[in-house]
């Protein structure tokens, strides 16, 4: 599902986010991407939805290269769910934000309607489906934007952050409802107990490589690579 060669990206102010990063990622693979900040994930995720594309090296989604000329089927086959739900909400309904993408991919539209009610239900957002996104409560904007994405049937799920500003019991909720996906999966995210509950594979970042891959149990229980990488153990595995 992702085919990542020696990507290199570097910004217009010289950081170089990027340096000679290789990834592969099997179709229904769960995959936890980790690192400090500034370690480059944000900037993988933008190549993986075409938001950026590779200024050295390569990168395919689907066996479809990242380039200009295929922005458009690389984000049809990418759900990208933003680490900020407010950039990702801009509708003056909940309901046309979900059905937003539907709309403008020329989905079938009875299957959308029924799709998007069905995500809205599950999320206990279908009472709320005529409410503007701003009235809506962290956690209920979190689970409108995924929604949003889920709606389009992606090949490749991308969550940035997934958990920030999660209550407990809406954390809870997502992580079994991630599992439940059949989805192929990425998720970026400081939180290490939630890579845990939802990954079975691990990738540390570290100044734009990759410097580790492995199960996740044997990666996240690695203290001294974790130390090593700006990252503490899992609240999990942590003494009283």
């Amino acid at each position: 599902m992702i085919t990542i060669e020696q990507l290199a990206f570097t910004y217009p102010d010289g950081t170089r986010a990027l340096d000679g990063l290789s990834l592969r990622v099997a179709k229904g693979e769960s995959v936890g991407i980790a690192g400090s900040n500034g370690a480059g994930k944000s900037t993988l995720v933008s190549h993986l939805n075409a938001w950026h594309l590779p200024q050295a090296g390569s990168a395919r989604i689907g066996g479809v290269g990242v380039d200009k000329k295929s922005v458009e089927t690389v984000r049809k086959k990418v759900g990208l769910v933003f680490q900020k739900p407010d950039d990702q909400l801009f509708m003056a309904r909940v309901y046309d934000d979900v059905m937003f993408g539907p709309s403008n991919l020329g989905m079938n539209e009875a299957e959308s309607h029924t799709e998007a009610e069905r995500l809205l239900r599950m999320f206990g957002l279908w009472e709320l489906r005529d409410k503007p996104p701003a009235h809506l409560s962290q956690g209920q904007k979190r689970f409108a934007a995924l929604a949003a994405v889920l709606v389009m049937q992606p090949e490749l799920l991308v969550m940035d952050e997934p958990t920030s500003d999660l209550d407990p019991r809406n954390r809870r909720m997502l992580i079994g409802l991630v599992n439940s996906l059949p989805t192929t999966r990425l998720t970026v995210s400081h939180d290490l107990d939630f890579i845990w509950e939802t990954c079975k594979r691990v990738c540390i970042m570290s100044e734009g490589k990759i410097v580790a891959d492995g199960p996740t149990k044997d990666i996240l229980a690695d203290a001294e690579l974790l130390e090593a990488n700006g990252l503490e153990l899992p609240l999990r595995l942590q003494g009283g």
